[in-house]
C-alpha cells in the first residue's frame, strides 16, 4: 500500500501573476528607474516542463519502491524528491511504519501521466496520474495485513510539482480526483 502521503500528492495563479508582472516590467522604464531583471524560465516550453515533472514522478516512485521500513536511511531519497504536504505525510507515515515494525513490499507502478497545466516561468506543474498499487503489501509485526480491504488497486490523482532548483521539480501535493479515468 502506498502511504496516504503518496496518495494525497494545481497550478497556482502565481505563474500567471509573475508573467503579467514581467510583461509590465518590460515596458520602457522612466529615466529614474533601473529595469528589473527578467526571470529566466526553467524550461523552454510547457512540454519540457511536463517531461521534467514526469521524470520526477518516475524517480519518486522508484524511491518509494526502494523504501525498506526497517531501515530509515532508505526514506531519505524519497524525501529529497518531495516537498509540501507530500513530504510531511511521507515523513510521518514512514516513521510510524518503522516504529510499528510494519514491512512494505511490492511495487507501485505509474500507469499514466498527463500534464494539465504549467505557465511561464514553469515553476509549477499540475498533472493527472494513475498509480497501480495492486502489488503493494503492508505486513504488520504480527504477520497480519496492514492493507485496508477497501483499498482500490488503482488511484487517480491530481499532482502538483514545484520547482526545486534549475531544471528539477519535487512532488509537492497529491489529491484524489474523479476527473481522471484510470
Amino acid at each position: 500500500m502506498i502511504p496516504s502521503s503518496a496518495i494525497r500528492l494545481r497550478a497556482t495563479l502565481t505563474a500567471a501573476l509573475v508573467a503579467t508582472l514581467l510583461s509590465v516590467a518590460a515596458c520602457a522604464p522612466s529615466p529614474h528607474t533601473t529595469p528589473s531583471p527578467t526571470a529566466t524560465p526553467l524550461f523552454a516550453n510547457k512540454e519540457d516542463a511536463f517531461a521534467a515533472a514526469e521524470a520526477t514522478l518516475s524517480e519518486y516512485v522508484e524511491a518509494l519502491n526502494a523504501v525498506d521500513t526497517t531501515n530509515p536511511d532508505t526514506f531519505e531519497p524519497l524525501f529529497k524528491l518531495s516537498s509540501g504536504t507530500v513530504e510531511k505525510s511521507d515523513r510521518k507515515n514512514f516513521s510510524t511504519m518503522h516504529a510499528d515494525r510494519q514491512v512494505l513490499s511490492g511495487s507501485t507502478k505509474v500507469l499514466t501521466f498527463q500534464g494539465l497545466e504549467s505557465r511561464l516561468p514553469f515553476t509549477t506543474v499540475e498533472a493527472a496520474i494513475c498509480l497501480d498499487v495492486s502489488a503493494v503489501r503492508i505486513t504488520n509485526a504480527d504477520g497480519s495485513s496492514g492493507v485496508s480491504p477497501d483499498r482500490p488497486s488503482v488511484y487517480a490523482l491530481t499532482v502538483e510539482f514545484v520547482a526545486a532548483g534549475e531544471g528539477r521539480y519535487t512532488v509537492d501535493r497529491a489529491t484524489p480526483t474523479e476527473d481522471v479515468s484510470c
